[in-house]
């Protein structure tokens, strides 16, 4: 089999056999095959596309690149839960304590985030001592204890999509629906968990900008799910403002108690808790949704949910007090309030622009080496549908280093457009796409 004819056969609209696509996945891997060959091949695919088989074909053979998780020793269906990204995102934090609190285990691996601000773990490291770096075989302890762990991805899992993915955004193929739902199927696969949930964001703060975008994301990985055994399903939610008020590491931790603790309300529980849902239906731990939202709601009232999330922090080498006294929580050195220039309603938010003030307080990274500041961040005020004066408080910045504040306050401030009538109420949720 010569690489160069695979090139060919895509460019020219021909889908890849089974045997193809597993060929070039191992060689690159094992570097038999050259960047530039490899960045060809790439861009044929972004061009001419593939099909549902040869999706599918491709993310079993990344999963197959590296170590595959079993968690087959674990009782219980393990569930898994992914979203595609945005801002303020901090539904893990919430959604798996609750999950765990109502009897289902969750086994998670995580990323760090380059952009905006810091991923999943990036967040829970800003918790003192906590560790996501621990051996597998203390993460199925946990796992089986507390009922959830939520690691870094190793080295060995899936590398494939490792060297794929820095070689496609440095060509220009990340924006491909089969090789972006690859890359996270392959991942959520290799991880052990029967039962995973997709959380797809659409909006001016996802990076699937567009609601047909979005939905079309989550049927490819839907059926990726279904071509493997699993059960999958997905939920397309809104991303066209932060969907907390936290954004920045410790702040969102921060925010995620707050709302566990019950004192905190608005999109980002309600997103968290129809997460929860349909996790919670998946691993059959609830008969019916009536019983698994009725669960849910005793998990956060009862205070479990907190526990859960307590528990874990403690099973990782964590100070589990911050669950009780957030101010146990790396703080930032000031603390600014952000005031609008004019009176109006919130008609709409540039998320990703708001994300990116936070980056430039120290919140993210711009690059993978760049080191973050886990207390920096801001907390949003205000929501769109709400009206100001002039001189409201529209957001808070948590800072430690001023030296692009005020590039930070004035890129916030052009994210947010004022109106004189009052917008139309959002749709949170626009969709949930199962196997058919």
């Amino acid at each position: 089999m010569h690489f160069l004819d695979l090139i060919l056969k895509k460019r020219n609209g021909s889908s890849l056999t089974t045997e193809e696509i597993r060929y070039f996945v191992t060689n690159y891997v094992a570097g038999n095959i050259p960047d530039y060959q490899m960045a060809a091949l790439l861009m044929a695919i972004w061009f001419v596309g593939m099909d549902e088989r040869e999706t599918a074909d491709l993310t079993f053979a990344m999963r197959d690149s590296g170590e595959i998780i079993d968690l087959s020793d674990i009782p219980g269906v393990i569930v898994d839960k992914h979203s595609t990204g945005g801002v303020a995102d901090t539904t893990s934090l919430i959604t798996t304590p609750i999950v765990a609190a109502c009897g289902a285990k969750v086994a998670k691996i995580s990323g760090r985030g380059l952009g905006h601000t810091g991923g999943t773990i990036d967040k829970l490291e800003s918790i003192p001592g906590f560790s996501t770096d621990i051996e597998m075989s203390r993460f199925r302890q946990i796992v089986a204890d507390c009922g959830i762990s939520i690691i870094g991805q190793t080295q060995n899992l899936v590398p494939a999509d490792k060297l794929l993915y820095a070689l496609r955004d440095t060509t220009g193929t990340v924006d491909n629906i089969s090789l972006i739902s690859s890359s996270i199927m392959s991942k959520k696969l290799a991880s052990g968990s029967e039962a995973i949930v997709l959380d797809v964001k659409t909006g001016n703060g996802a990076f699937m900008k567009n609601r047909d975008e979005a939905e079309a994301l989550a049927r490819a990985m839907v059926s990726i799910g279904k071509a493997a055994g699993k059960d999958v399903l997905a939920l397309v939610t809104d991303m066209n403002q932060p969907l907390g008020n936290a954004v920045g590491n410790a702040l969102e931790v921060r925010e995620a108690i707050d709302i566990l603790q019950g004192d905190h309300q608005g999109n980002l529980l309600d997103v968290s808790t129809e997460l929860a849902v349909r996790m919670i239906l998946l691993a059959g731990v609830a008969d019916d949704e009536t019983t698994a939202r009725s669960n849910v709601a005793a998990a956060l009232q009862s205070g479990k949910a907190l526990d859960r999330l307590a528990a874990m922090i403690e099973a990782h080498g964590g100070d589990p007090e911050v669950c009780r006294d957030t101010s146990r929580l790396p703080a930032a050195d000031k603390v600014i309030s952000i005031r609008s220039g004019a009176a109006g309603y919130v008609t709409g938010m540039a998320a990703n622009e708001i994300g990116m003030a936070a980056m430039l307080l120290g919140a993210g990274r711009a690059r993978k080496s760049d080191t973050i500041d886990p207390a920096v961040g801001l907390w949003m005020k205000k929501r769109i549908g709400d009206y100001v004066d002039k001189g409201d408080e529209l957001a808070v910045f948590h800072v430690s280093d001023t030296s692009r504040l005020e590039e930070a306050e004035s890129r916030f401030l052009r994210a947010i457009t004022l109106g004189q009538e009052p917008p139309g109420k959002m749709p949170l949720i626009y969709a949930i796409i199962s196997c058919p």
